[in-house]
């Protein structure tokens, strides 16, 4: 007699299948342990796990740098127009 054979669900992250928890790693940049971590987390959707691996690295990437205070911008400015508000005298001949 013959069994059908079972096709894996294509949205589905089976853990315990190799080949594709390497493939789903390589494809997101994710460690196995970070990658295990999330689907713990969120479940084994591969959609989901793919919009909170994007979630978190535009929250790394949203961090600004280091900006002056207020004070000190506004001082650089003042100091910018003042540099530029100096009449040039043009040479008479």
């Amino acid at each position: 007699m013959r069994r059908s054979i079972s096709k894996p669900v294509r949205n589905k992250l089976d853990l315990t299948d190799r080949a594709q928890m390497r493939l789903v790693r390589k494809r997101l940049g994710l460690s196995d342990a970070e990658l295990t971590a999330i689907a713990e987390r969120i479940g084994n959707s591969i959609t989901a796990i793919s919009k909170e691996v994007a979630k978190q690295r535009a929250n790394a990437l949203a961090k600004p740098a280091d900006v002056p205070p207020a004070a000190v911008i506004a001082s650089a400015a003042a100091t910018e127009q003042a540099a530029t508000e100096i009449p040039a005298t043009a040479p008479t001949s």
